[in-house]
């Protein structure tokens, strides 16, 4: 599962667009065209990619609204793969051209897909596409390492020393590993001695107390109305993420999850590049296409070479600046953001015994200059953003028991074991007013 091309943009001020770095496998790309046989599309040159890339992404003409190469009917976008028509063929197209963007800064590659393009296949069946995306993230968080502050001077320093790290983390346009995050260090590689195997990605050994920690965290999305004739919508995603630290070359770890007897199974399930084997039932087990007929009910197994690697608030929204601010709460405290446009409910760790929270009060606008404006709120249409993380919980019950962790190593690593819940997009709408509506279930 590899990668033909890497690309790098800067998006500067006065709509100034810049290609800061691009990379090419030609062994990666030989062997593309070896799979496509007829069907092969070369890789255009650079200028041509940015300038397809920005179209697709809306960014090379904002003021015009259609793009005929874009936007006609017969053009299905299915993110985060994009497709770049080289021309009006249709079989003369860049597919899946993955992109990640923050800031003004956007990464994109171009994955080898390994079974026949026509018809499109599922992305979740495409492993490369799970690679793609996770050297694009770790490659954002490594460049953009002062937090997304804008850092002309680091950014530069960290692109000068990608070609060097890509030999590391994606040899031969491979990817291995990601990565890591902040200023480079000085290399103080100790080399394995004997017959020992180092693994490709795997640059020092650690020494020092052995240590397992295996971390389940799970992301709760939802859209609640208090309306009986609108439906609360939620949905839950996770990940698990492992740290290995024990004393010569890294071993295999198998990390096992589990579900209570009455749970829902797991699907869509991407596994990072470091896991060596997995049934290939829990890489197909999909909500999106296939329905309940394609659950995998376990158990997970994920066989891996392992790479280093509370409180609850509610945010309110609010369309004017304040003037004055009269509220009382039966628990926490209510802080207004320096800018006046932002009430935020600080509600604690612990919740009443009655497990219950109120807000009532009294809130007045007449800032001297408008408030921030949200294209979804007018009247009375509003909304509470809830932001909280519950430790030792998780909506679907799954868990890591630290007894069936396995490490196959000499040394007896302590294992720890941990897991939570948090929220991401958590939305309490105005119950007196009108709101937005999904007319299916929330997709990830």
């Amino acid at each position: 599962m590899s990668i033909r091309a890497l690309w790098i943009i800067s998006l500067e001020k006065g709509d100034h667009v810049s290609l800061r770095f691009s990379k090419r496998f030609s062994t990666v790309e030989h062997r593309a065209k070896l799979l496509a046989g007829t069907a092969y599309v070369p890789v255009p040159d650079e200028d041509i990619v940015l300038q397809l890339l920005l179209t697709e992404l809306g960014l090379s003409d904002p003021e015009k609204a259609f793009v005929s190469l874009r936007d006609d009917c017969s053009h299905c976008p299915r993110s985060p793969a994009l497709e770049l028509r080289l021309s009006g063929c249709e079989q003369d197209t860049l597919w899946p051209v993955l992109t990640v963007s923050q800031g003004t800064l956007i990464l994109a590659c171009l994955p080898l897909v390994d079974v026949p393009t026509k018809p499109r296949p599922p992305l979740f069946s495409l492993l490369s596409v799970s690679k793609g995306l996770t050297l694009l993230s770790g490659l954002q968080t490594f460049l953009l390492s002062s937090g997304g502050k804008h850092d002309p001077e680091g950014l530069a320093s960290r692109l000068a020393l990608l070609p060097s790290v890509l030999l590391q983390i994606c040899p031969l346009g491979t990817p291995l590993d990601v990565p890591l995050a902040g200023p480079p260090a000085t290399s103080t590689t100790v080399l394995p001695v004997g017959n020992q195997k180092q693994p490709a990605w795997k640059t020092g050994l650690h020494r020092g107390r052995a240590v397992v920690n295996v971390a389940l965290t799970e992301v709760v999305r939802s859209m609640q109305y208090g309306n009986p004739n609108r439906q609360d919508l939620w949905d839950v995603y996770g990940t698990v993420t492992c740290k290995c630290e024990v004393e010569g070359v890294l071993p295999n770890v198998t990390v096992t999850l589990t579900l209570p007897p009455n749970g829902s199974p797991l699907q869509d399930i991407l596994v990072h590049p470091c896991v060596t084997s997995v049934d290939s039932s829990i890489l197909t087990a999909t909500s999106v296409e296939n329905g309940d007929s394609s659950a995998f009910w376990g158990p997970y197994k994920f066989p891996s070479l392992l790479l280093l690697s509370p409180s609850d608030y509610a945010a309110i929204l609010l369309r004017d600046l304040m003037s004055a601010v009269e509220v009382k709460v039966n628990h926490g405290q209510v802080d207004a953001s320096k800018e006046k446009n932002l009430l935020v409910w600080i509600i604690g760790q612990k919740f009443p015994k009655s497990r219950e929270v109120s807000l009532e009060g009294k809130v007045s606008f007449g800032g001297p200059v408008p408030g921030p404006t949200d294209p979804m709120c007018s009247g009375l249409t509003a909304y509470i953003k809830l932001y909280f993380k519950v430790p030792d919980l998780t909506l679907s019950g799954c868990s890591v028991d630290q007894h069936s962790v396995q490490v196959y190593s000499t040394a007896k690593p302590k294992i720890f074991t941990a897991r939570e819940l948090q929220s991401s997009d958590y939305f309490i709408w105005n119950s007196t007013g009108t709101a937005p509506v999904s007319s299916g279930q929330m997709m990830l």
